[in-house]
């Protein structure tokens, strides 16, 4: 008889499994509806199909077309947040398509453990009055759990595709535009990734942060690289600065509060710099409501 890890293993490899051989043909059931003329091709002659060819998809992704193939019939292999974005551009999908690509690809966080209930009417309205300062509430492992008008008016242009992750490393180490926008990148993400190494080490084991790990590992080599330096941090106020479309460059002030009813969750606020960076904070405001709900999927 089969020991209980034995057969976790393998009821783990069989779902993996499963979930490969769906993203294939969901990845398939996509190119058939994308014709070569909305991909700006040429229509061609002696088409069996009215849509995309796998050779065609990963020319336009670029991406190798022998793994393309490999992706599509379900083989177990390493798929970056880039390909994936790419891929999902040229098959024009929508913000539900994308998110659907990732759970498949098993490239997005498993938040098994964010605990949305925690947001007391207490709580968030610490959070809500804190505006005109942006916050947002995130755990050890950078899930948003809940964030101001101010947050999302600062942060609603931040992806250049819809979100599909909800959590603020994530957001930064998949966004190929995240240097363009967090001006000060190298200094912050290897603060972010060290605090996500000293919260670990009181939840080492749990499924859910084993298996965010192992999922950011695949997709961001970068964050193998960080990760593996085992460098460690506390919590110490910070310095942001931000390429804004409204406001420009800000520079902010990025100070944490801890959270006494929901431990091992903070708030983290963002103050101007100064008068001036405070002035120009102004310039960001009834951007995500102007959006008409845009912005709850576009920032992070």
């Amino acid at each position: 008889m089969s020991s209980p890890s034995a057969l976790a293993e393998t009821t783990g490899a069989d779902a993996a499994a499963r979930r490969r051989s769906e993203l294939g043909q969901f990845l398939k059931a996509c190119r058939a509806r994308r014709t070569p003329q909305e991909a700006g091709l040429p229509p061609g002659t002696r088409r069996r199909t009215t849509g995309l060819r796998r050779e065609e998809v990963a020319m336009l992704a670029g991406v190798g077309f022998t793994w393309y193939s490999w992706l599509e019939q379900g083989l177990p292999i390493n798929v970056s947040s880039q390909v994936l974005d790419a891929v999902a551009r040229t098959l024009a999908m929508d913000h539900a398509e994308r998110r659907h690509l990732y759970r498949l690809a098993d490239a997005t966080p498993e938040r098994a453990g964010v605990n949305t209930a925690v947001v007391t009417p207490e709580l968030r309205a610490v959070i809500d009055n804190l505006d005109p300062l942006p916050a947002v509430l995130v755990n050890g492992r950078f899930d948003v759990v809940a964030t101001n008008e101010a947050h999302d008016d600062m942060l609603w242009q931040w992806h250049s595709m819809p979100c599909v992750h909800k959590n603020t490393l994530w957001c930064h180490l998949t966004e190929p535009l995240a240097r363009e926008k967090l001006l000060n990148y190298d200094e912050e993400i290897p603060y972010a990734v060290a605090r996500l190494r000293a919260d670990y080490a009181r939840h080492v084991g749990e499924p859910e942060w084993e298996g965010d790990l192992r999922r950011l590992m695949s997709i961001s080599e970068e964050f193998t690289e960080l990760w593996e330096r085992h460098e460690v941090a506390g919590p110490e106020t910070r310095v942001r600065r931000l390429s804004n479309h409204d406001a420009g460059e800000l520079t902010l002030i990025v100070s944490e509060l801890a959270v006494a009813v929901a431990p091992g969750m903070r708030i983290e606020v963002y103050t101007p710099a100064d008068e001036d960076n405070r002035e120009r904070l102004k310039l960001t405001r009834g951007r995500s409501r102007a959006a008409s709900g845009e912005a709850r999927e576009l920032q992070y």
